[in-house]
């Protein structure tokens, strides 16, 4: 961790080549940063439709300008772009559907799935709840590694920056370990092995609503930093957070990772928090509220059985990500869905469904008063995920599902098939 974290802010008004690239190259000079040896970049690429998620993922050729800047230093022998993408669904389809795929070809650098790729078994000394992981290859013999996620407000973890963008760290296969109420620990587990040496956040557009087919908002910024810790004390600012309401954060300052007392934290630049601030404030999330949500659909939110409070990691997430989906998918589709409720977790009071069914999400809910509804159904799982519950949430309350859309599910049989055979190809040479 350096001794002096800086964080650099500058006006970018476009996705203009050009003016990307000057100010990537004004961050490495004026914080200090020489890339060398293998260096990997890792983007923000969870999810991507070009029906109906353009705007989740880190801008392409903000990571094409990147690269283009990395290769300038002498001392650079290797460069690769990398990621694992949202769970259950390929990574190179969403490679493909954003767009990396071209730019890695216009500018002459491999983008790899870490869940193709060979990984190595690490031991991990900070860890609370991740004691081993499986560290995708090209993050553990990574000489320097710039992370650049896209921001974004975050339906369960307040906000997506350098420290979440580590959950892209993890093989799918480990994903869904400890994605419940424990879910912000898990976030610091992996800083261990995802701790990067320059973080690049394209804040030009960033995301609000559901994270994974977010809504865009032009803030105009591109946000450099030599620490993610001071890069996280920033930009939860910036989208109207104190930094120690941001759960993970605060936890990696508990763990020891450094202070987030923004006096702690260097900014300089053409614009500056307070300014930016200002201008997300008008922003409304509604999926990080569930209650204001325009549908018809009851929310009765529970406390899970081990910590006395809300899983929004596990349950809940799988719920805004189920919705938040078929929203995007078909817009209207929330606001037009059959009347009933959800509950999730052990709720206490009555639960009123009207004349429609009530659909309990996950192993450990229970309504402890009484229940009105026409059907009660519940769906196991602990956590859930969210292509599962997509599975059965739309039939219960008449919404489309994203599972049965003519364009997108070849797509996913194509690429998972794909997937396999680099898979193999990969750990086998």
């Amino acid at each position: 961790m350096p001794e002096d974290r800086w964080v650099l802010l500058r006006r970018v008004d476009s996705y203009d080549p050009a003016k990307m690239g000057e100010v990537v190259r004004e961050g490495f000079e004026l914080l200090g940063r020489a890339p060398q040896g293998r260096v990997l970049i890792k983007p923000n690429v969870v999810f991507a439709n070009r029906n109906y998620s353009q705007h989740a993922f880190t801008c392409p050729e903000l990571v094409g300008v990147t690269a283009d800047r990395v290769r300038e230093f002498p001392g650079v022998a290797d460069l690769v772009i990398g990621e694992s993408g949202a769970f259950a669904i390929p990574t190179r389809l969403s490679f493909k559907e954003s767009g990396f795929y071209e730019m890695g070809q216009r500018h002459g650098v491999p983008v790899v799935d870490f869940n193709e790729d060979r990984y190595r078994k690490v031991d991990l000394r900070k860890g609370k709840y991740h004691k081993t992981l499986l560290c995708p290859r090209l993050i553990h013999d990574a000489d320097f590694k710039i992370w650049m996620p896209k921001l974004k407000f975050h339906i369960c973890c307040e906000i997506t920056n350098a420290l979440k963008l580590n959950i892209g760290s993890l093989l799918h296969k480990e994903r869904m370990l400890f994605h419940d109420d424990r879910l912000n620990d898990k976030i610091v587990d992996v800083l261990e092995i995802g701790y990067p040496d320059l973080v690049i956040t394209d804040a030009v557009t960033i995301g609000h609503g559901f994270e994974s087919c977010a809504k865009p908002f032009h803030l105009g910024l591109i946000m450099i930093s030599n620490d993610p810790i001071a890069s996280d004390v920033v930009a939860a600012q910036i989208l109207g957070y104190r930094p120690e309401r941001v759960h993970h954060l605060r936890i990696a300052s508990e763990r020891g990772y450094g202070s987030i007392d923004p006096a702690s934290v260097k900014v300089l630049g053409d614009v500056g928090i307070e300014e930016l601030a200002q201008k997300t404030s008008g922003i409304v999330s509604e999926f990080q509220d569930m209650q204001k949500l325009d549908t018809r659909i009851r929310f009765y939110e529970g406390i899970g059985p081990n910590t006395g409070q809300i899983c929004y990691g596990g349950c809940m997430a799988a719920v805004k990500g189920c919705l938040g989906t078929i929203d995007a998918r078909r817009p209207g589709s929330l606001k037009n869905a059959k009347p009933g409720a959800i509950v999730t977790g052990i709720y206490e009071g009555d639960v009123d469904a009207g004349d429609g069914p009530c659909l309990l999400i996950g192993d450990c809910t229970e309504v402890r008063g009484s229940i009105r509804a026409k059907t009660v159904k519940r769906v196991k799982g602990c956590p859930i995920g969210a292509v599962k519950l997509t599975g059965v949430l739309p039939s219960v309350f008449g919404m489309p599902s994203p599972l049965f859309d003519l364009r997108d599910v070849p797509l996913v049989v194509a690429n998972t098939i794909e997937k396999v055979i680099q898979k193999v190809k990969h750990r086998a040479f």
